[in-house]
């Protein structure tokens, strides 16, 4: 299990306002990044993953400054809303990709992925094409594929959106299932406070590039939520 830090991390997008940053995110617990649209919850992820790089500070997964390391070569797999599935490849090929990045995966690869898809409730899906999977089951392929990687950390922004209620709750108890078979560590962006109740997840509440409220789901979305949580929980309903 890793724990993930970003340690008095400065960043700022062109003509925008600084934003500052200093986090850690507990091994192997779900870390839940709370906010309004525009505060800086994705790029907070972004940092993490090397797809930004802070102007000062350090990211550090386990022991490990990965501030200067491009994002394939940091200890984790990222899995967003639309899934980055590959439209002319069949599911179990999808998968593959995880643990080999040739287009035909040798056959161990395709057996491994089958196993993959497996562990997330889709045994006999490898040779369907993502076109004709539901939303929910393309991004069970998604998370097979993230989890063939075998990395201690898993970052997720807003991977969920897009289902219905059902299926969204489905996918937060599979979450959670995987998370402990896997022994990772969890940072998940979600505008949906119940995501972070569901997963008893601790919360990193954003606004305006700062954290400006932390601690656990129960405490902070509860009945004594700090104002800065309350106007967000107002403005939803």
């Amino acid at each position: 299990m890793s724990e993930v830090r970003l340690e008095n991390v400065e960043f700022a997008w062109p003509g925008g306002a600084p934003m500052a940053f200093d986090v850690v995110a507990r091994p192997g617990a779900f870390t839940a990044v709370l906010g309004a649209s525009g505060s800086g919850k994705s790029t907070m992820l972004a940092l993490v993953a090397g797809f930004e790089t802070p102007s000062r500070g350090r990211v550090l997964i386990g022991n490990d400054d990965v501030t200067d390391r491009p994002p394939w070569e940091r200890p984790m797999s990222v899995l967003f809303q639309d899934n980055n599935l590959f439209a002319h490849l069949n599911a179990e090929r999808n998968v593959a990709l995880g643990a080999t990045v040739a287009l035909r995966p040798a056959p161990h690869d395709l057996e491994v992925a089958r196993v993959a898809l497996a562990q997330v409730g889709l045994c006999g899906y490898g040779k369907r094409m993502p076109g004709t999977l539901s939303g929910g089951e393309r991004q069970r392929v998604a998370l097979a594929r993230a989890l063939l990687r075998k990395a201690p950390v898993l970052l997720l922004d807003e991977p969920f959106s897009g289902l219905g209620p059902g299926l969204r709750n489905e996918m937060l108890a599979l979450l959670c299932a995987l998370k402990d078979e896997n022994a990772m560590t969890v940072l998940i962006v979600t505008h949906e406070p119940g995501d972070a109740l569901a997963l008893d997840a601790d919360v990193l509440f954003v606004d305006a590039g700062h954290v400006v409220a932390r601690g656990t789901a129960a405490a902070l979305l509860g009945e004594g939520a700090p104002a800065p949580v309350r106007r967000w929980l107002g403005a939803m309903s």
